[in-house]
C-alpha cells in the first residue's frame, strides 16, 4: 500500500457544499482506479464515487447529480465535489486506490486513506 492523505471535511448546513481532496504519496508511477467511500459508526462502507485512470466515473445512487469525482494524475490527487449537501450524508470519507504501480518496478494493491470527516447539521 502507499499512504493517502484526505482533506477537506467540516461541517456545513444542509443545501451547503464541500470539496474533499485526497493526494497519494510514494515512488509511483500511476494509479488505477481512485475512489471515495463514507461510513458512519455502526453502519456498513459504501462506495459513493469512483473514477478509473480513463476518467470513467461512476456514482452511488444516492448522490449522483449531486457530487462529482476528478482526478489529477500529475498530482497523484482525487477529488470530490459534494453540493446540496443532505444529513444523511455525514459520514467519515475516504480515499482508495485499488491499484498503484511502482517505481522501479512492482504494483501494490487496496491503499486507504484514514478519512476527512463530514457532517451535514443544522
Amino acid at each position: 500500500q502507499v499512504p493517502l492523505v484526505e482533506s477537506g471535511g467540516g461541517s456545513v448546513q444542509p443545501g451547503g457544499t464541500l470539496s474533499l481532496s485526497c493526494t497519494a504519496s510514494g515512488n509511483i508511477r500511476s494509479l488505477n482506479v481512485m475512489g471515495w467511500y463514507r461510513q458512519d459508526p455502526g453502519k456498513q462502507r459504501e462506495l459513493v464515487a469512483e473514477i478509473t485512470s480513463n476518467g470513467r466515473t461512476r456514482y452511488a445512487d444516492s448522490v449522483r447529480g449531486r457530487f462529482t469525482i476528478s482526478r489529477d494524475d500529475a498530482k497523484r490527487a482525487v477529488y470530490l465535489r459534494m453540493n446540496s449537501l443532505k444529513p444523511e450524508d455525514t459520514a467519515l470519507y475516504r480515499c482508495n486506490v485499488d491499484k498503484v504501480y511502482l517505481f522501479p518496478s512492482g504494483v501494490t494493491f487496496d491503499s486507504w486513506g484514514r478519512g476527512t470527516q463530514v457532517t451535514v447539521s443544522s
